[in-house]
C-alpha cells in the first residue's frame, strides 16, 4: 500500500506540474494581450480581446481546485491509471477551451462540455471507491478488481467527443 501511494504521488505531482505550466501559459497570454491592447502593463481599458483572454484565464483558474480534488480522490480511492489518464485529458481539454474562448465564444463550448464530462468521470470514480470501502467495512465484499476493470475499460471512452 505504501509503494502504491508513493507511485500515485509521483504521477499526481507530474500532473500538478502540468497544471502549473498550463496556468503560467494562460497568465502569459493575459499579460501579452494586455500589453498589446494598452502598451502599459496590466491596465484594463475594455478591449474585447483582452476581456476574452482575461475571462478564459479566470474560468480556468476557478476550475483547477475542483479538478485537483476529484483527481486525487479518484486516484486514491479507486484506480490510479484511469485517473491519471483522465487528468491528462482534462489538461488538453482546458487548453482547447482556452484557445476556443479566444476566438468565438461558441468555439469554447465543446471544450467546456468535454471538461465537465471528465470531471464527472473522476467524481464517479471517487464515489465508486467510497462505496467499495463501505462494502468492505460492512459486508466484507471487495469489488476493487471489478471497479478497476470497469474504470480502465471506460476511460478510453473519454476520447469520444
Amino acid at each position: 500500500l505504501k509503494a502504491q501511494l508513493l507511485r500515485y504521488l509521483q504521477m499526481t505531482s507530474q500532473t500538478e506540474y502540468s497544471v502549473v505550466s498550463l496556468t503560467a501559459f494562460f497568465a502569459n497570454k493575459v499579460e501579452h494581450e494586455s500589453r498589446h491592447c494598452n502598451g502599459k502593463g496590466l491596465q484594463r481599458q475594455g478591449s474585447s480581446s483582452f476581456d476574452r483572454v482575461y475571462t478564459a484565464n479566470q474560468n480556468c483558474g476557478h476550475a483547477y481546485p475542483t479538478f485537483l480534488a476529484v483527481l486525487w480522490c479518484a486516484g486514491l480511492l479507486c484506480s490510479q491509471a484511469p485517473a491519471a489518464f483522465a487528468g491528462l485529458m482534462y489538461l488538453f481539454v482546458r487548453q482547447k477551451y482556452f484557445v476556443g474562448y479566444l476566438g468565438e465564444r461558441t468555439q469554447s463550448t465543446p471544450g467546456y462540455l468535454f471538461g465537465k464530462r471528465i470531471i464527472l468521470f473522476l467524481f464517479l470514480m471517487s464515489v465508486a471507491g467510497i462505496l467499495n470501502y463501505y462494502l468492505i467495512f460492512f459486508f466484507g465484499s471487495d469489488f476493487e478488481i471489478h471497479i478497476k476493470t470497469i474504470t480502465s475499460a471506460i476511460s478510453p471512452l473519454l476520447l469520444i467527443p
